[in-house]
Formats: C-alpha cells, sequence, structure tokens
C-alpha cells in the first residue's frame, strides 16, 4: 500500500497543473484544456474538432484524410513551398491529422514565435490551397501507397478483419480509403468536409507550454473567430459483429498472417472498465507473460509474437488481436487463440497474474505522465470520455484493491469475446 501512496502522491503532482476553463466565440462556449509549465520556453496547440475524423467519411471513404493533407498543404496564396518555408524559418511546426473520431490540428513552436504561428495557422484556416491540382497531387500520392500497401499482408488481413466485425459501418474501410473511393473524391468534397466539421460547435482546445491561461484565451480569439458556426456533429454508436466468420485469403507469402476480433460490450465511461484494462492486460496486452504469448509462443513455438487487446472509444469497443506463424501451422495457431479466449472466460486468471498485472499497471504509471504532451493527452482524453479529471488516480486505487473473484467474475460476464472472427493471409 505504501507503494501505490507514492505512486498515487507523484502522479496527482504531474497532473494538478492540468485546468479545463471555457472560452466564449461568437457566443459559443468552447472549452479549453490547458496546463501552465515553464521549465521549457515552448508552447504547444492543439485544435481538436470532435466527431469529424474518418467517422464523418459517409460514402466518401478516405475523404478525412485527404482533408487533412490538403490542410498540410499550404494557404491559396502561398502554396504549399513558399507557406512550409514560412514555418520552417521560424522553427514553427504546423500538423493536420485525424482519427477515426477526430480531426486534429497541432501548432508547436518556442514562446518567442507562437504569435507568429498562430498568424500562420490562421491564414491557413482563412484560405486553405484550394486547387483541383493540389487535390489531384494529394490523390496521386494517396493511390501509390494504397498500390504499395497491397503486397503488405498485415494491412491486407487487418482490413478484411475489419470488413468482418464492421460491416456496413465507416470502420469497414481503412481511414486511408481505397483505389476506387479516393479516385471519386473532388475538390467540392473537400471543401464542404472542412467547412461542415472544423466548426465552433465541434471544437476542444488544448494548450500548454510557457504561457498563461489569460494569454492563451486572449492570442486564440482572432483566430477562433474565423472558424464559422455549424452543426455539432453527434456520435454514432458502431457494435462488432458477434457472427464468428473465418475468411482465408490465399497469397504467394512465407507464412501466415492472423488477426482476430470479438465484440466487447462496453460504454467508455462505465465504472468497470479499469477492470477490463487490467484483463486486456493479461488476456494479450502484456506481451511476454501474457496468456496469448505464452501459450502461442512459447509452449508451442507457432509464432515469435502475439498479442491482443479491449480497444475501449466513445463509438465502438472490440477485442482484437494478431499474430504471425508458418502457413502450415495456421489452422493450429487459430484454434488455440480459441481455446485461449474460452478458456480465459470460463475458468479466468490467476492470482499470481493478477498481482503481476498490478505491479506493472501501478508501477508503469508515472511513466505515461512525465512529459507536458502525455499530461495534455490525458486530460484530453478524460475529457472527452466524459471522466473526471482524477479518474486515473482513482483507477490506480481501484486496481490496487480488486480482488481475483471481481475480475474472474467479470470476465465471466463478457463471453461476448468468445465471439471470435478471424481474417488470414496465408499460401
Amino acid at each position: 500500500m505504501k507503494k501505490i501512496a507514492l505512486i498515487l502522491f507523484i502522479i496527482q503532482g504531474f497532473l494538478m497543473g492540468a485546468q479545463i476553463e471555457h472560452i466564449k466565440i461568437n457566443n459559443t462556449n468552447i472549452p479549453v484544456i490547458f496546463e501552465e509549465q515553464h521549465s521549457l520556453p515552448t508552447f504547444n496547440l492543439q485544435l481538436v474538432f470532435k466527431n469529424s475524423g474518418s467517422i464523418k467519411d459517409n460514402d466518401k471513404n478516405g475523404l478525412a484524410g485527404l482533408s487533412a493533407r490538403l490542410l498540410n498543404e499550404g494557404t491559396l496564396e502561398d502554396g504549399s513551398t513558399k507557406f512550409a518555408q514560412k514555418l520552417e524559418n521560424l522553427a514553427i511546426s504546423l500538423n493536420v491529422s485525424h482519427g477515426f473520431e477526430t480531426f486534429v490540428i497541432e501548432l508547436s513552436s518556442i514562446k518567442d514565435v507562437y504569435k507568429n504561428g498562430l498568424e500562420l495557422l490562421n491564414e491557413l484556416l482563412k484560405s486553405p490551397n484550394y486547387k483541383d491540382e493540389t487535390v489531384e497531387k494529394i490523390k496521386t500520392i494517396l493511390t501509390g501507397s494504397l498500390k504499395r500497401k497491397e503486397n503488405d499482408y498485415d494491412y491486407v488481413s487487418r482490413k478484411e478483419l475489419n470488413k468482418i466485425l464492421f460491416n456496413g459501418t465507416a470502420l469497414e474501410n481503412p481511414s486511408s480509403g481505397t483505389i476506387e473511393s479516393i479516385s471519386k473524391i473532388s475538390l467540392d468534397n473537400v471543401k464542404n468536409f472542412i467547412s461542415s466539421n472544423l466548426v465552433l460547435e465541434n471544437l476542444i482546445i488544448v494548450a500548454g507550454g510557457d504561457i498563461t491561461l489569460d494569454e492563451v484565451k486572449n492570442d486564440l480569439t482572432p483566430l477562433l473567430s474565423s472558424l464559422k458556426h455549424g452543426k455539432e456533429s453527434k456520435l454514432i454508436q458502431i457494435e462488432a459483429s458477434d457472427k464468428k466468420v473465418i475468411k482465408e485469403q490465399i497469397k504467394e507469402t512465407e507464412q501466415a498472417y492472423i488477426y482476430f476480433g470479438s465484440p466487447f460490450d462496453v460504454k467508455v465511461n462505465d465504472e468497470n472498465n479499469y477492470i477490463a484494462k487490467v484483463a486486456s492486460f493479461i488476456l494479450g496486452g502484456s506481451g511476454f507473460g501474457s496468456r496469448l504469448m505464452e501459450e502461442i509462443r512459447v509452449k508451442r513455438g507457432l509464432a515469435y509474437s502475439a498479442y491482443g487487446q479491449i480497444s475501449i472509444n466513445k463509438s465502438h469497443t472490440y477485442f482484437t488481436g494478431y499474430l504471425q506463424t508458418k502457413n502450415e501451422t495456421a489452422n493450429e495457431a487459430k484454434d488455440l487463440v480459441v481455446k485461449i479466449v474460452n478458456e480465459f472466460v470460463k475458468k479466468g486468471i490467476t492470482k499470481d497474474e493478477l498481482e503481476a498485472a498490478k505491479n506493472f499497471l501501478t508501477g508503469s504509471e508515472p511513466l505515461r505522465v512525465e512529459t507536458l504532451s502525455q499530461r495534455l493527452n490525458r486530460a484530453f482524453t478524460l475529457y472527452y470520455r466524459g471522466l473526471e479529471q482524477d479518474y486515473s488516480t482513482k483507477e490506480l486505487e481501484k486496481i490496487e484493491k480488486l480482488t481475483l473473484k471481481q475480475i474472474n467474475s467479470y470476465i465471466k460476464s463478457h463471453a461476448e469475446i468468445e465471439n471470435l472472427s478471424f481474417s488470414i493471409v496465408r499460401k
């Protein structure tokens, strides 16, 4: 108990600087997640647009990714090269990216030039490089990348598993799109995506560094005022299939690539998700020492590595994992995964496994909040998921008190993970 108390004290010290406030722009309250830190003269800003990533591609798979790439191509006036040179001359980093649920614009610099960075970002938001030739250039690059991935059998197998688990949803296809879908995206599609999703109602601001909150609020006002009002995007819920599908693709490969997944029925703010975290770690998330690694690699030598984890997101949750093995042992490995998961549900874990998981999860926690970036990302994640900012501290306390009876009862209650589907690429 002394160890966990010390760890909690360290983490509380790290997190006490993070705060959540709001800034009012055009009569819209925008949440600001902020931490002041003066150990380095730096500034970091993220404009996070919720429910605005690949989940909003609709019938234009890859649209969010293409839109992010276009915003990395500079302004209409300067073009890509000149705008990039302006950033480089001031050692300013400006990058636009997307996830499945979010669309993110990130700016970082030293404190002395952060206002210059905000001015350049403002220029970009007001006048993106909206040209047909810009879109065609990006489409050519993306198409080339997708063609190369046709021989990446990890990618091929993972993509097919997503089709199996999430058929008919935004998760069915990769966020990078397909060659066919990319070919159908136009400049107008990109303009509509950006104008409808990068709006004040979707925005969450994450900022920190050698700067005060008042400075951030004051200096961001001109930039944010250039963003339009729009309709707040609503998050859709996606469920993984429980149909136990097995799909094999025959390719000229020296080994078999096996991806597997199944439903895991929880919500992102479920009070027992700390138990799922421990269970996931023991089943397949811990590398050596996990059930999957021990049974598949250590005891039988069927694979170099084998992993599995429970993925919990706002829009979807599921269990997924992968391994590589020899072509001739693909069926044996697949059957073994099924056996391991079934026994995990029916018999649960051992006392030694629970204690080892507790020691690692609590002991390594301070390493996850060492840097400003880590702390801001955690503060954002907690806010985005509707959790209190002290959730991580309370989670560690709950993990420390977790009993073998509690976790085994929880595991048994989630028998849906036994409904495994497989995507296998083999010779």
